[in-house]
């Protein structure tokens, strides 16, 4: 916000080189050029509640945009404390004013992707979003959350694309024209939105129902994640370390370990594959006292399970992970399979 209180718009930068080209220095730049693994870095969130708000956003969109700031604050909190994700969403292109009916998006990850779902609906006034089932919503309850959203229905799978400028360039500048060309491709099934987490990959993009977090998509990517949801799947072309960042719904180790097995097994179905908790394992070499190492177990629908050593370990360079910061260095997580069981 403004001084005075005003929201202004954030998203457009000077730092460019043009649309939809980022600066030579920006962050997701630098992280492209070093093909730095994407593995384990989606944002966790066992659900996600996702509120259509037109108009400009700031850093903190909840708070800092056209929706009250004190309404914003406490739908954020109340999913941050039940274990979900708040995210604004807008619809590609300009941003007008939307006098009418908004749409809600809830949707619940779970650990387990089988047990996924996505509900829509058109609420007129985003204050009786107090009224959902927060328990419900946390334990996967679709038809006691349902009920608790007059109006609301099972949608197709959808793509949110981070274009929050306020909170990285990179997110606006190379996801804004993403979000607009996948947009035209399935109408009503993609949407701009504030916040993934990881602007250093950007363009990122979240595909619900599953919390499939995506990094460094371009427009042929978005297509081919846009068809293959539509049966469950992802694309074979965005399975492995440079595109897969994991699934929300799973701690960082599991995601890794997840997303490890996926690349190996060439599995393309999201709901064949799930990760237990992590494990934490004494004596591995990393550079974090707090993060000894893991083992995660993965299992495959069809009762294979393998069990995967994780670490996360530096690399031999510093990067800033967010355009204008400081660089640090560079952690990557890394899987390797111990035993498997056919």
């Amino acid at each position: 916000m403004s001084d005075a209180g005003e929201v202004v718009d954030f998203d457009e930068h000077p730092a460019t080189t043009g649309h939809g080209r980022p600066a030579a220095d920006a962050c997701s730049v630098q992280w492209d050029r070093d093909g730095t693994s994407a593995y384990g870095t989606a944002a966790t969130a066992r659900f996600f509640v996702v509120v259509e708000q037109p108009g400009p956003w700031g850093r903190d969109a909840a708070r800092e945009s056209h929706l009250d700031h004190d309404l914003g604050a406490e739908l954020d909190a109340r999913t941050t404390h039940a274990g979900g994700r708040f995210m604004l969403i807008r619809r590609p292109g300009g941003h007008p004013a939307h006098d009418g009916p908004r749409r809600v998006l809830l949707a619940h990850a779970g650990a387990r992707p089988q047990d996924a779902w996505l509900l829509s609906a058109e609420v007129d006034d985003i204050g009786s979003l107090l009224g959902l089932d927060w328990g419900a919503l946390a334990r996967g309850s679709r038809s006691l959350v349902q009920a608790s959203l007059p109006g609301s229905g099972p949608a197709e799978p959808t793509l949110l694309v981070c274009t929050n400028g306020r909170r990285d360039v990179c997110c606006a500048v190379r996801g804004r024209p993403l979000a607009a060309h996948a947009s035209r491709i399935a109408p009503g099934r993609v949407w701009e939105v504030s916040h993934t987490g990881g602007h250093r990959f950007a363009p990122t993009a979240v595909l619900l129902p599953w919390g499939q977090t995506l990094a460094r998509l371009d427009d042929h990517g978005a297509e081919r994640v846009l068809a293959a949801s539509d049966s469950g799947n992802l694309p074979a072309e965005l399975v492995g370390p440079r595109h897969d960042r994991g699934r929300s719904g799973v701690p960082g180790p599991a995601q890794c370990a997840e997303s490890h097995v996926r690349a190996e097994t060439g599995e393309i179905r999201l709901a064949a594959l799930w990760a237990d908790e992590p494990v934490p394992t004494s004596g591995a070499e990393t550079s974090d006292p707090q993060d000894p190492g893991w083992e995660v177990l993965v299992n495959h629908a069809d009762g294979r399970r393998w069990r995967v050593a994780v670490t996360r370990a530096p690399v031999d360079r510093s990067r800033p992970e967010s355009c204008g910061k400081k660089a640090i260095d560079v952690l990557e997580h890394r899987a390797t399979t111990l035993e498997a069981w056919f």
